[in-house]
């Protein structure tokens, strides 16, 4: 791979210890590795000018449903709340297959890197007519950017008291069978790895306490992370407190999960004890502002979360409750959100760019990456501040949080070229939408 060269960018927002932003500086990059930064380095055959641009680690997405972009507002679930919602969408969901969950990846990733993403995770928790997780897996190393897939899970039907249709879910010890499988042939722990694997249990109203403490002790017999929802809304803690005589929190700690190794989805619910309780035990937080808002959900206690010291990365959510994997926009609605709920000072512009970045880089265990600074990985986003977005904007950096532009220029991830000039250069991108509306097309005949 060739030596690559940024230069000239306007601003280099580091998120590194001092979180300096760096001015009129150079980037460059060998091997997909930070090798300098600093002004005036040199020349190499490969060059990007970054003038005009503000330039900063790639965004982090700590929590998707990938198969989901097939199923963008659909009618019956566009008004509705969490359980209501999932009971439209199941049966949809029910009917797909390899090819839509492959196509729909595809998407979901290639719309998450125009938005600056260099790294998701994805939680898929179905596999109906033979799907297998490697359809996803197979759809991020043609997209280009780094992924930590989930090996998700539904295990108790509506007729054993759960919210999965029947047939969607599956035996237990099948489902750990297959965790074993597909760690053992997709998961890479070595650092700057491009494919990690996790063990996902859907959520505490359609897997068992078994499944959930089993799925603990395997994750930490074979060195994997760990990832379900929890504490969703209201109606989360209502189920949480009428099956298992707990709020969320406890229910999580009495299982096994809490601790570094452990990030859940959303937490909109948590109290101050639990939030105590994340904080303590190095638990992860994947806050997804939109998806919670569209769902009527509630804001997540974010500021309180980072004020205890608790590790918060940033989530599109599946494209069904969001609909969008714009993860830019993700950051300017939390910081909106936080706001809202705690005066115009709780956060700033910087703040949500650096949950975006570093802090999901946290959340999914990967101290190489989420910051710009000598041997980190180069997972690099270039955006061009020129637009009519940022016409009398007085402060750049925050300007790309609260104006924009939505849309990355150049992005690296390993020191890759995934977007060129505003292009994707791994795929065609008009033949991959003329697809997935072919498919969409024909789940709602």
């Amino acid at each position: 791979m060739p030596d690559i060269l940024i230069k000239n960018a306007d601003v280099i927002v580091t998120m590194n210890d001092q979180r300096q932003e760096l001015s009129g500086a150079d980037i460059l990059v060998s091997d997909g590795v930070i090798k300098s930064i600093g002004p005036n380095i040199g020349n190499v055959a490969q060059t990007i000018d970054a003038s005009g641009c503000v330039v900063t680690p790639g965004l982090v997405n700590t929590h998707h449903h990938l198969y989901q972009t097939l199923t963008r507002v659909v009618p019956g679930g566009q008004d509705a709340m969490l359980f209501g919602w999932l009971k439209t969408l199941y049966p949809i969901w029910g009917r797909m297959g390899p090819d839509e969950m492959f196509v729909s990846a595809q998407v979901g990733l290639a719309e998450l890197a125009l938005s600056g993403c260099t790294m998701s995770s994805d939680h898929l928790y179905l596999y109906p007519n033979g799907v297998r997780l490697e359809d996803t897996i197979e759809a991020a190393k043609t997209i280009g950017l780094r992924f930590h897939a989930t090996r998700g899970a539904m295990s108790i039907g509506e007729s054993d008291g759960g919210l999965p249709p029947d047939q969607l879910v599956e035996a237990e010890d099948a489902i750990l069978t297959d965790c074993i499988r597909v760690i053992d042939a997709f998961h890479d722990p070595s650092e700057g790895a491009m494919t990690r694997v996790g063990i996902a249990p859907c959520s505490p109203f359609s897997v068992s306490r078994e499944l959930m403490r089993d799925a603990a002790l395997l994750a930490r017999d074979k060195g994997v992370m760990l990832h379900t929802h929890l504490a969703e809304n209201d109606e989360d803690i209502a189920y949480s407190l009428e099956k298992f005589g707990c709020r969320p929190g406890q229910y999580a700690e009495d299982l096994g999960w809490t601790g570094g190794d452990v990030w859940h989805a959303h937490c909109v619910k948590l109290d101050s004890s639990e939030i105590d309780l994340f904080a303590r035990s190095q638990t992860g937080v994947a806050h997804c502002p939109c998806s919670n808002c569209r769902l009527g959900s509630g804001i997540a206690p974010v500021r309180q979360m980072r004020d205890a010291g608790l590790k918060v990365g940033i989530g599109v959510d599946g494209s069904a409750s969001n609909d969008a994997g714009d993860l830019i926009s993700e950051a300017r609605q939390l910081l909106l959100l936080q706001r809202v709920a705690n005066g115009a000072d709780a956060m700033s512009a910087r703040e949500a760019l650096e949950i975006a970045t570093l802090g999901g880089a946290k959340v999914l265990g990967r101290p190489e990456c989420g910051a710009l600074e000598v041997t980190k990985r180069a997972d690099i986003a270039i955006w061009d501040m020129s637009g009519i977005n940022n016409a009398g904007a007085w402060d750049p950096v925050a300007a790309l949080v609260l104006c924009g532009p939505h849309r990355v220029r150049d992005l690296l991830v390993n020191g890759r070229a995934v977007v060129r000039q505003g292009q994707l250069t791994t795929v065609d991108l008009g033949q991959l939408i003329e697809t997935q509306n072919r498919l969409a097309n024909a789940l709602m005949a």
